[in-house]
């Protein structure tokens, strides 16, 4: 791979590979609650429950991400990125416990999801601008979302 590209992408490459390893560890929290005594118990439910919730939002995570980060600009995406892996784990974690502890967790991914996904839409706009209309904002689009990123960790 050419390393220009490399350098464009590596940081979104080095998020996708740590969303694999938590989503191998919700699995893992999975199949030992399942290896248990008490396979039909609330406890596995909850987990089973938790690890079926963060599969179903993944692919839209990864999705948005990828685009936010060759559309726009990688770095604030892949933050949003790991900020989004973060507040993942604490959604997983605060389900196992009781649900009503999952809520802020779910809230604070949609917040990142609909950050990710305006970045994606800004970046796709500006290359419409930039193509059909010759004017480019690139530059200055990124200074504000790399601004906002650090927003994103206000709760």
């Amino acid at each position: 791979m050419e390393v220009n590209v490399m350098e464009n992408i590596f940081l979104l490459v080095l998020v996708t590979l740590l969303s694999a390893l938590q989503n191998a560890f919700f699995a893992h929290k999975v199949e030992k609650e399942c290896k248990s005594d008490n396979s039909k118990t609330t406890a596995f439910e909850r987990v089973y429950c938790a690890n079926r919730n963060c599969m179903d939002t993944y692919p839209t995570f990864i999705a948005v991400m990828w685009c936010a980060g060759i559309c726009l600009s990688q770095a604030p995406a892949s933050f949003a990125g790991l900020v989004y892996l973060a507040v993942r784990q604490k959604y997983f974690v605060g389900y196992m416990g009781q649900i009503s502890q999952s809520t802020p967790g779910f809230l604070f991914g949609k917040r990142i999801l609909s950050f990710l996904f305006l970045m994606s839409m800004v970046g796709v706009l500006n290359h419409l601008l930039s193509h059909y209309l010759a004017t480019d904002y690139k530059d200055y689009i990124q200074t504000v979302t790399n601004a906002a990123s650090a927003l994103l960790l206000l709760p």
